[in-house]
């Protein structure tokens, strides 16, 4: 077993640059003509322990869906992935789903997880390598939507990239392109790329997923206020806000936003920004996608679509892409 952690120029802003970018992000969302804040502050840790349990609910189908089609179709998918290749998992967090694909590739060069928390890549890194002691890992600290370079030391004779969980959703169709733009240049040409991508679906069943009954998103996204009160000192009502999610079949997404339930303030770092009754702040979006549309999506990237799996309802999709040399 082998765990060689690298530590790129991409790692987390040291504590103060942090908060202060934290406080400059808000500041600027707040003051956009249709407030918003970025969903990347959503994963403190109490919102990624409320993300977990997001995934729980019996009306969130993404996880289990996707983990599903990994169980059903994972020595499938393992057959794509060249020998002695190194596998690369884009902003990896838990390992649980790397592993319906591992426990299927026993000749693996190299395990490489991506992700911005280096606490949290070398826990999970060192559980991966007590189930799996033959496998060379290399955690990379870096945010996997910049530029950063594979470590030293692999094989590099096949590179393939994983990206579960519908993550491309969270980006503007655009951005998307340019996420599988820039992993093609990190993989190299001739790459293969594993990414998973929602669907298409009833409008009932995507809205229930993002607002289910027990209220665990509701509170995970007031999360974002709860740690703009507590990390940024901001006079503010958490309760003075509910949660809306709802799809907007034009543009093909869920958007979550935050609802004032009455007129009031927030005041941050000598900023007062004024809410009328039933303004909003937008806090996320979800594309989903056809199989269609997101093969188009891909081939506009440079990418050509080898394989696709499905679970039986079409809830959820796996697409093996191939980069163009």
């Amino acid at each position: 077993m082998t765990i060689n952690p690298v530590f790129t120029n991409a790692k987390p802003l040291a504590a103060p640059d942090a908060r202060r970018q934290f406080e400059e992000d808000v500041i600027a969302g707040l003051s956009a003509p249709q407030k918003f804040l970025s969903a990347k502050y959503f994963y403190d840790a109490a919102g990624s322990d409320l993300f977990e349990a997001i995934t729980r609910q019996p009306e969130y189908y993404p996880t289990r869906t996707e983990l599903g089609i990994l169980e059903a179709k994972g020595a499938e998918i393992a057959a794509l992935i060249p020998e002695r290749a190194d596998l690369v998992e884009f902003g990896s967090g838990s390992t649980v789903k790397v592993r319906r694909l591992l426990m299927h590739l026993s000749d693996l060069g190299a395990y490489v997880p991506v992700d911005v928390s280096e606490t949290f890549l070398r826990s999970e890194a060192e559980a991966l390598a007590a189930d799996f002691p033959r496998l060379s890992i290399t955690p990379v600290a870096a945010d996997f939507t910049r530029a950063f370079t594979l470590p030293n030391g692999l094989s590099h004779d096949s590179v393939v990239g994983f990206f579960p969980g519908s993550t491309i959703g969270n980006f503007e169709p655009p951005q998307a392109a340019h996420l599988l733009t820039h992993f093609g240049r990190v993989l190299g040409g001739g790459a293969t790329l594993i990414v998973g991508v929602d669907l298409v679906k009833d409008k009932a069943v995507l809205e229930a997923a993002y607002d289910d009954a027990a209220g665990v998103t509701a509170a995970f996204n007031r999360n974002l206020l709860v740690r703009i009160e507590r990390e940024l000192g901001a006079i503010l009502d958490v309760e003075g806000f509910s949660h809306r999610a709802f799809f907007d079949a034009d543009a093909s997404r869920i958007e979550m936003h935050l609802v004032s339930r009455r007129v009031q303030t927030i005041d941050l770092a000598g900023h007062s920004f004024t809410f009328a009754e039933g303004e909003t702040i937008h806090t996320e979006n979800s594309y989903k996608y056809t199989l269609e549309s997101f093969r188009t999506l891909a081939e506009a990237a440079g990418w050509t679509t080898q394989a696709t799996w499905t679970d039986a309802d079409g809830l959820f999709s796996i697409h093996a892409l191939t980069r163009r040399v």
